[in-house]
């Protein structure tokens, strides 16, 4: 029945002129090729359009069977024949029907799939859809563009696979269809190729930024987000690959598109000819330039084409924007590209080479706080971790005035104890190369290093700082002081701390004496108290809150909160211990100089 009807409109059609198919007609042949597919008779529909007494009907008409064509493939099962007559079928309306019609049902199939048969369904296409786009002649650039948004549209959703099980999985197809669309824009970069060589006067600009478009997409998804360390098990990693290709075909493209990577602080992005494109892009290139800079420099797909005359500093001075983008991101694989970046360009340099004045640009002082809240703040250890090591690696890059300008920003600024206590540390270290080295060094002695004192020997908030939750940075500033005192002699006085002893005094050791016994009376209380509740409660399980250093503890049994307020006064004891012992030697040096004198 549905052949009779395919064979009654073809009849009718054959003796009229192409000029004159009604809308009918049309109806009338999708309608009846629709019944066709559905109901098995794919091979007779197949020897319909291969006839060519058909070729004129099938040229105006065949583009409406895209739509029921698709739905059809993936209906029948990949070994059944008629999915294979249909596929031919696919292949037939590509070589013969209008390229226009056909490109805008080919266009708007795709458009309509969602879920997990995007990926088929872009793959199923992506052949047809470049047969047509290589017949077009007008507005070829435009519709190869249009493709290539539309597709990447449609893929942008859906999940990038990240782990290896996941990789290997590919469970919406995307790792295959990524790979699949790089190849479908080939033989339109390679047609620049060609004819730039052929002629230097060939300049299609339109073409060059659709595609050039396409790259910076691909770049910022799935790229950014995707895995592409090698991974033990996958010969070839997908994304390693498609990455590749997206570099080599954006240099074919546009040759200068690496070093414009590196005068993002001219134009922010790559030059377009087209300024209103320029003005839309400049607002998304940000991620994509980023992943760039992490595919030339950590992983040198495209290096052989970046100049090799810039020095490591500069380097770093480019790159210092992609690094801050890719840090202030959440997303684990974002945040292990910014750090791999940043550690790749810090690795190129020489310790102490760094000079000062690039503090002056302000990505310099971004991206260590940007480092200080993952260390802090990331849920996942292994990159806390690795920001702890690459802010110890950018502080043993800077030279020593870098150093000291670097450790008074981070101790205004990261407002976190365990930072503090950390920079410290550094500024004693600093300390003591300088009071060892032979030259002298005016930033770790004297005046300078008085100014930094007193950011580091006080208490936040005098007597009433919190003490548990400080102590990291107190410990760190009384091994500090002890330092000083013991090492620096009072007739020398080179760095500065005898002078300001007073200061000291009344900034640091008293109230730090006031808050101790504050503290302790409060958390022998608590301990006591906790005590008493034990013995008249009808279990020592009795589950209750406890509030430590101003947050609320989960719900514990009462031996788990004493054991936490033990705790806490075992830091009271440590730190009092060492506040002591400072204030011993102090004492001691302050007699032996008074015993020299009488």
């Amino acid at each position: 029945m549905a052949v009779d009807e395919l064979q009654a409109i073809i009849q009718r059609c054959q003796i009229l002129e192409e000029a004159d198919f009604k809308g009918e007609d049309f109806n009338l042949f999708q309608v009846a090729g629709q019944k066709c597919l559905e109901t098995g008779y794919a091979a007779q529909l197949l020897e319909v359009i291969q006839n060519e007494k058909n070729k004129v009907i099938v040229k105006n008409m065949g583009w409406n069977l895209i739509s029921p064509l698709v739905r059809c493939i993936f209906m029948y099962k990949h070994e059944d024949d008629k999915r294979e007559h249909c596929l031919k079928i696919l292949d037939q309306l590509a070589q013969l029907c209008n390229p226009k019609e056909l490109f805008l049902s080919l266009l708007e199939q795709i458009e309509q799939t969602s879920g997990e048969q995007v990926c088929q369904t872009v793959m199923l296409l992506l052949q047809p859809l470049q047969t047509v786009l290589l017949k077009l002649q007008n507005k070829k650039a435009y519709s190869v563009g249009l493709s290539l948004a539309m597709i990447m549209n449609q893929l942008t959703p859906l999940p990038v696979p990240y782990t290896k099980q996941q990789i290997q999985e590919d469970k919406f197809g995307l790792c295959q269809c990524c790979n699949a669309v790089v190849d479908f824009a080939k033989p339109f970069v390679n047609e620049i190729v060609k004819n730039t060589e052929e002629s230097s006067e060939y300049n299609d600009m339109e073409l060059k930024e659709e595609l050039l478009k396409f790259c910076m997409k691909s770049l910022k998804y799935p790229l950014l987000t995707a895995q592409l360390e090698q991974i033990e098990g996958i010969e070839e990693h997908p994304f390693r690959h498609f990455a590749t290709e997206i570099i080599v075909s954006a240099i074919k493209i546009n040759h200068k598109l690496i070093p414009l990577v590196f005068l993002h602080r001219k134009s922010r992005g790559p030059q377009w000819e087209n300024q209103d494109f320029a003005d839309i892009e400049r607002k998304n290139s940000a991620d994509s330039l980023a992943c760039l800079s992490y595919l030339m420099f950590v992983q040198h797909f495209g290096i052989d084409c970046f100049p090799v005359v810039f020095s490591p500093s500069y380097l770093l001075q480019c790159n210092m924007t992609h690094i801050e983008v890719l840090l202030k991101r959440t997303e684990e694989s974002m945040l292990s590209k910014g750090l791999d970046l940043f550690e790749s360009c810090l690795l190129r340099m020489e310790d102490d080479g760094l000079l000062h004045q690039y503090l002056e640009f302000r990505d310099f002082i971004n991206v260590p706080q940007d480092l200080v809240k993952i260390m802090t703040l990331c849920p996942i250890e292994h990159l806390r971790k690795k920001s702890l090591n690459i802010l110890q690696l950018f502080i043993d890059k800077f030279d020593t005035e870098g150093k000291y300008t670097l450790f008074r920003c981070l101790l205004k600024t990261s407002n976190h104890a365990g930072v503090e206590g950390y920079i410290i540390k550094n500024i004693k270290d600093q300390i003591h190369l300088s009071l060892t080295k032979a030259c002298d060094n005016t930033w770790f002695t004297g005046l300078h290093l008085i100014s930094l004192l007193d950011l580091v020997l006080l208490l936040p908030e005098g007597a009433e700082t919190d003490l548990l939750q400080n102590s990291d940075r107190i410990m760190a500033s009384l091994n500090l002081l002890r330092y000083l005192v013991i090492t620096d002699c009072e007739s020398d006085n080179r760095t500065g701390v005898w002078t300001m002893l007073a200061k000291i005094e009344q900034n640091f050791l008293k109230p730090l004496h006031v808050g101790l016994n504050m503290s302790k009376a409060h958390y022998e209380a608590e301990i006591k108290s906790k005590k008493e509740n034990r013995r008249e409660a009808h279990s020592s399980n009795t589950v209750c809150s406890v509030t430590v250093s101003g947050e609320k503890v989960p719900a514990m049994t009462t031996e788990m909160q004493l054991q936490v307020l033990h705790s806490a006064l075992f830091t009271f004891d440590l730190i009092e211990s060492v506040l002591a012992r400072v204030e011993e030697l102090i004492e001691l040096k302050i007699k032996g100089v008074m015993d020299d004198n009488s």
